[in-house]
């Protein structure tokens, strides 16, 4: 064991990463349809247990410290992504995506998230390494963004998935009005049209753009290593596709969700700004000294922390009459929809119906 990750390992786990990415994409594309809770909960159930696996070889090969550190981000990114279905399910909703090809959108959305994420990570692990008061920046937009994920009340991010910047990007765009199969183009009397799957990419696109700039200094604060933090990207967008159909209406039970999040990244914000200070060289605070006796959070405390918040809001959520309501609430909503659309409801969401 050693203090250091090898090169041979990085290059074979992004190889072995990579390879499993292009499998699920192939399969995304070649079978497009919607996934049984039992096969969405396999393939999550996989994907967790391919990180815990990762995270065991990174404790061997490595040590604890990067261990921790990995799990500690993968579980923050992890907790991030699953803020994001709550986002997609209203990008689903608002461009009334079908069903079956709602996992083709998933994947397109995790592909341009990964490449969105891996160039904020090569920006930020650069200017790290020559810039260490930039924890300062990142510290407070955190703690900037922790208040603003606690205070805002999920309308802005609906109303904004059609409206604002998207609108202008788009307005030009002859658009059809209705879906072709899960094709970008179509014809309609003889017109060429793109079809509304290319406004949902598009929001898609956008939407994953803000939560990259929202997560990189999450997982920064928690480890300075490029590899870390991409890997554990990688395995928080690993099977989020297969979570948002696993989680289905129990995603509009977790209310309590975006407040346990907004604690982490606060928690997080303090982390790097006290990191900031134990290794100040800014001129005007403590003269361009080191400020020793700022305390250092550790890793363990963090992966502590955060696990425990996610916890609380979790079971909170569930046994709060909040929770029940808006279960009830996004159940009706979803029933009112499906009738307007002839839609039957799958077996699934019949089964939740009937326990509720």
């Amino acid at each position: 064991m050693s203090d250091q990750l090898s090169l041979p390992f990085e290059i074979i786990s992004f190889v072995v990463l990579g390879i499993i990415l292009l499998f699920d994409l192939l399969y995304v594309v070649k079978r497009p349809h919607e996934p049984s809770m039992k096969e969405a909960g396999l393939w999550v159930g996989f994907y967790v247990t391919l990180a815990l696996i990762f995270a065991g070889m990174l404790f061997w090969q490595a040590g604890p410290d990067y261990g921790q550190e990995f799990v500690a981000g993968w579980i923050t990114e992890y907790s991030l992504s699953v803020d994001n279905l709550f986002v997609f399910i209203i990008i689903m909703a608002r461009f009334s995506v079908p069903r079956k090809y709602q996992q083709e959108v998933l994947m397109f959305g995790i592909i341009i998230a990964l490449i969105l994420r891996g160039i904020f990570i090569l920006l930020g692990a650069t200017v790290i390494a020559h810039f260490s008061w930039v924890f300062y920046i990142f510290g407070a937009f955190l703690l900037w963004t922790a208040w603003k994920q606690a205070t805002d009340s999920g309308e802005d991010e609906e109303e904004g998935s059609e409206s604002g910047l998207v609108a202008r990007l788009t307005k030009k765009l002859p658009v059809s009005e209705h879906y072709d199969g899960n094709k970008l183009r179509t014809t309609v009397d003889g017109k060429r049209l793109f079809t509304p799957m290319v406004m949902v990419f598009i929001t898609i696109g956008m939407t994953d753009l803000l939560f990259a700039v929202d997560s990189i200094p999450a997982i920064f604060g928690l480890t300075q290593s490029a590899f870390i933090v991409f890997t554990a990207n990688i395995f928080a967008l690993m099977g989020l596709r297969q979570l948002y159909f696993l989680l289905g209406g129990l995603m509009d039970r977790l209310v309590y969700l975006k407040h346990g999040l907004s604690v982490i990244l606060a928690f997080i914000g303090v982390k790097l700004i006290f990191h900031a200070l134990h290794e100040n060289e800014l001129p005007f605070i403590n003269g361009g000294q080191h400020i020793e006796w700022i305390p250092e959070i550790s890793t363990g405390l963090s992966l502590a922390v955060i696990i425990g918040t996610l916890v609380v809001a979790t079971v909170a959520s569930l046994l709060s009459p909040a929770g029940r309501q808006a279960a009830v609430d996004a159940r009706l909503a979803k029933d009112a929809e499906r009738a307007k659309s002839d839609e039957p409801a799958t077996d699934a969401e019949r089964a939740k119906s009937d326990t509720e």
